[in-house]
């Protein structure tokens, strides 16, 4: 077990020194000059004092050397945990726009994740045992995982927030309340969530629930499940066998499809002006920022592949073959 953990070790290392590395590479092929608007908004006429300002911000933020010293520089910065300046929001640290965005993006991610795949297990799985409750949820459930994350997001916003005005439209609370931990904070708090949420939750649950509604047929299909209705036994013991199998392909799924929810909860954060990293790679991305873009990027990669590693803890504590099979290999 111990060999096989250094092995996924390895592999994960290997994949974050890829992916922080394709990360400061992409900046670095964006059209345009990071540093131009940062000289402009200082609104300086002087051809000199220009000249000036852009060699001295050229040089702050280490642009004046060599891409190969670039790249080290960047490197053993991050290893010390300094991730740069942002050139939006000059002289703000990067470290501090991702900690005060952080929480807002696991607001929305985590509960979408977690509660999406609970509900629509659950729901498949039930749903594959009534036939008119099948008739109903196959259609809905494949229309909503074909929705983009996008359109949704902008549909609930339309109906919702702007025709009904049940909820905001945009940000993440009142512009009349300060952040704090007064009840009319998280009031405001709790209002602005629930579209962003809805959307991705939606997608999300049509897609589990498709996923699990086959697998659970599939299962009541197969030779043990015969067997076991052969010898008498209840076919409460059955689906729950059914269950435990039909879900291990979804545990799998699920550490495939975090990317793609990733990037959703991205956009849905940016229809709705919320302001999460979505919100900081759009104001990095129209200001030319490099290292708030390196920054955001370099969490997205963290956090996918920390989820994907503890699914593949959970996965080997729910499933004994895998168990069995890393013990045997260790041996």
């Amino acid at each position: 077990m111990r060999q096989y953990f250094g092995r996924k070790a390895l592999i994960y290392a290997l994949t974050f020194f890829v992916a922080v590395t394709i990360n400061w590479m992409i900046p670095r092929f964006m059209p345009g000059d990071p540093i131009q608007g940062l000289v402009a908004r200082a609104q300086v006429a002087d051809p000199a004092s220009v000249d000036a300002m852009r060699a001295h911000y050229t040089n702050l933020f280490g642009l004046d050397v060599p891409w190969w010293q670039q790249y080290v520089n960047f490197w053993a910065a991050l290893l010390r945990g300094d991730m740069g300046i942002s050139i939006w929001a000059f002289p703000t640290p990067v470290t501090d726009l991702i900690i005060r965005a952080v929480p807002y993006t696991l607001g929305l991610l985590i509960p979408a994740i977690l509660l999406s795949w609970w509900a629509g297990n659950r729901f498949g799985a039930f749903a594959a045992r009534r036939k008119w409750l099948d008739n109903t949820v196959l259609p809905i459930g494949y229309l909503l995982t074909a929705t983009p994350y996008m359109w949704l997001a902008l549909l609930l916003a339309w109906t919702l927030a702007i025709l009904a005005g049940i909820f905001p439209v945009s940000h993440a609370y009142s512009f009349a309340v300060q952040p704090s931990w007064s009840w009319e904070f998280l009031g405001s708090l709790a209002v602005h969530w629930v579209l962003p949420f809805s959307s991705l939750f939606l997608v999300m649950f049509g897609g589990w629930a498709i996923g699990m509604r086959n697998l659970i047929i599939y299962e009541l299909e197969s030779d043990y499940a015969n067997y076991l209705q052969a010898l008498g036994a209840r076919s409460r013991l059955v689906r729950g066998y059914a269950f435990r199998n039909a879900v291990l392909p979804q545990i799998t799924g699920l550490a495939l499809q975090l990317g793609t929810i990733v990037a959703g909860a991205l956009v849905t954060e940016i229809v709705f002006s919320y302001p999460g990293i979505g919100h900081l790679i759009l104001q990095a991305i129209n200001n030319q920022d490099f290292f708030l873009l390196q920054g955001a990027f370099l969490f997205i990669v963290l956090g996918v592949l920390v989820a994907n590693f503890i699914i593949d803890v959970v996965y080997t504590l729910v499933d004994p073959r895998t168990r069995i099979r890393m013990q045997g290999n260790a041996v």
